[in-house]
């Protein structure tokens, strides 16, 4: 395999399509070497098969808001592969959504539900919606609209789409009340669904305690744990929510959560009744942290700036693509941080996790150390099949122990000559060539 001649094929056939691009590219360098002590993969054309998606659905959706106006959005669904099992991703409604972006996320997430080691493939969707400042009613009419389109592709045993940024309960419910309609079916075809019809506990804070779960065991691999430990994190959703949940369950302080608008220093910590108001921030539709200075004593708001120059002892993003820049890392190592583990897909840009290397600190990439979101996903569809629910409990186990597993794979495959651990390398190997050997086992088709 020839990596630049691969990416220079693709940036013809895929010009602007930056985020995509950066995704192919940092697997390809993790794997080239494996890749090429296994001549069997070029023989079959793995990787030129691989980094194209199955099919690409685009459609219009239109719909009317609360004043009778008509307005018309776009609609995708990019269904990746599906060599392990039925496509599996979430869905974004996000005004930055395009294509790029879509193909991005749809192929870290062939890896990462690898990974799980549950039978999933790799799919994305969603379209350019805001749901910021829209009614329940007209967000109602978007999803149903959105879902007269999508139900002609997916399925329980096809492709099983789940919530992701601009996507929650609210629309997740709304998306499947049309498919049960148009289908005459209850089955488990989306995921993230309310407990009262078919979801399973600890979905919602699934993706923030794997992520956790995963920075644990990084720390254990150096004698350290997360008691007594400062975490600084970005976002205010599910993950960076679920993320603060559990880093203070296992004894460490929180200090930040961040939004477009800035980031909230909270010298306290943010526990508690703290943690518990990222949820009515993010239910109040409006994206923004500042209300959080306002409603606690001693926090401190920075606008327009991140929380990566916060002094940290681990620090988890929790928000977006490329949120966390060269500039940024820097400062997180020169203020003393050991683990960095990604809450969000590919939150760290290629010239940070650089740095991160090369200073040697712990880093997890979004592929490893947010899996615990799309597992909980699979562990609701294994519910939704044999008709049963299970407690928070055996949820929770079950998702620790997935991610457990996912370390290990990272370790097997990523620990380098002096002991240094490259989960960036270990988790790309490790969801390769599980994928990679499916599709020799199924043949060219």
């Amino acid at each position: 395999m020839n990596v630049e001649k691969i990416m220079a094929n693709l940036e013809k056939k895929h010009p602007g399509e930056v985020e995509y691009l950066q995704a192919v590219r940092e697997v390809l360098e993790s794997i080239e070497e494996v890749y090429n002590q296994n001549p069997q993969f070029e023989q079959a054309k793995i990787i030129e098969r691989l980094v194209e998606p199955d099919r690409i659905l685009t459609f219009k959706v239109p719909w009317v808001d609360d004043k009778g106006e008509v307005h018309v959005n776009i609609g995708y669904r990019v269904q990746f592969n599906n060599a392990i099992g039925p496509y599996k991703g979430g869905l974004r409604f996000h005004p930055s959504v395009n294509l790029s972006i879509l193909k991005f996320l749809g192929f870290e997430q062939i890896f990462k539900n690898a990974l799980t080691t549950l039978p999933m493939g790799g799919a994305k969707g969603g379209s350019d919606f805001d749901p910021k400042g829209k009614s329940n009613a007209e967000i109602m009419r978007f999803c149903q609209s959105f879902m007269l389109e999508l139900w002609k592709i997916i399925g329980p045993e096809t492709d099983v789409p789940a919530g992701d940024i601009g996507v929650g309960g609210r629309e997740i419910g709304y998306m499947y009340g049309m498919y049960k309609k148009l289908v005459g079916e209850h089955n488990g075809v989306l995921t993230g669904k309310g407990l009262n019809w078919g979801g399973s506990l600890i979905r919602p804070e699934a993706t923030g305690y794997g992520c956790v779960y995963f920075a644990q065991e990084m720390l254990k691999t150096r004698g350290l744990d997360f008691k007594g430990k400062t975490v600084a994190i970005s976002g205010f959703g599910n993950v960076a929510w679920g993320a603060a949940l559990k880093a203070t369950e296992l004894g460490a302080k929180v200090v930040t959560i961040s939004g477009p608008d800035g980031y909230i220093y909270d010298k306290d910590g943010i526990s508690g009744e703290k943690i518990e108001y990222m949820l009515e921030l993010r239910a109040s539709n409006n994206d923004i942290v500042k209300p959080y200075a306002y409603e606690f004593k001693g926090a401190e708001f920075y606008e327009g700036r991140r929380p990566w120059e916060v002094k940290c002892d681990i620090a988890l993003p929790c928000a977006t693509q490329n949120e966390l820049d060269e500039k940024d890392a820097q400062n997180l190592v020169n203020n003393g941080c050991i683990c960095i583990s990604e809450g969000a897909n590919m939150p760290c840009t290629p010239e940070a996790v650089e740095i991160f290397h090369k200073h040697k600190l712990l880093f997890a990439p979004g592929k490893a150390a947010n899996a615990g979101g799309v597992a909980t996903s699979g562990l609701e569809m294994s519910q939704n099949s044999m008709k049963m629910s299970w407690s928070r409990e055996e949820v929770d186990r079950r998702l620790h122990e997935i991610m457990v597993n996912i370390h290990k794979q990272c370790v097997k495959y990523g620990t380098e000559s002096d002991g240094y651990i490259n989960y960036v390398k270990g988790a790309n190997i490790a969801g390769f060539m599980k994928v990679a050997q499916a599709m020799l086992d199924l043949g060219v088709y």
